[in-house]
């Protein structure tokens, strides 16, 4: 048995201006943007949710820009087989998570479990 929720979403924008794109999604969602440490910092930025519940982040990309969904667990390997199961497609893995497309192509990435609430509040799978 396994754990999963979503987790977040992530936006990727296609531009070289990081601060100006957190800025802007911030602004737009009411989440101030705060800095990734480390090297991470120089691709991503979090805009955070004011009530804890939703983790979200701006990204700089090479692709078009779109928006893509996060879902966490606690057995990457184990969702990632669920999922295909159900008809998504694996893209391949990226540092330590997953890129996977839905049947509708829809990309989506299978990360770590890491929010406060995931122990109660996520799906236990068999």
């Amino acid at each position: 048995m396994h754990k999963s929720k979503l987790s977040g979403f992530i936006i990727d924008c296609q531009t070289r201006d990081l601060a100006g794109a957190a800025r802007f999604w911030g602004g737009a969602l009411g989440m101030p943007a705060e800095p990734l440490a480390g090297q991470e910092g120089q691709t991503y930025m979090r805009l955070r949710d004011p009530n804890g519940a939703i983790d979200a982040e701006v990204q700089i990309v090479d692709h078009p820009s779109r928006v893509h969904l996060d879902i966490e667990t606690d057995d990457i390997e184990a969702e990632v087989r669920r999922l295909e199961a159900l008809g998504a497609t694996r893209v391949g893995p990226v540092r330590t998570w997953v890129v996977m497309q839905a049947p509708t192509g829809q990309r989506f990435c299978v990360v770590r479990a890491f929010s406060a609430a995931f122990a109660t509040t996520a799906t236990t799978w068999p």
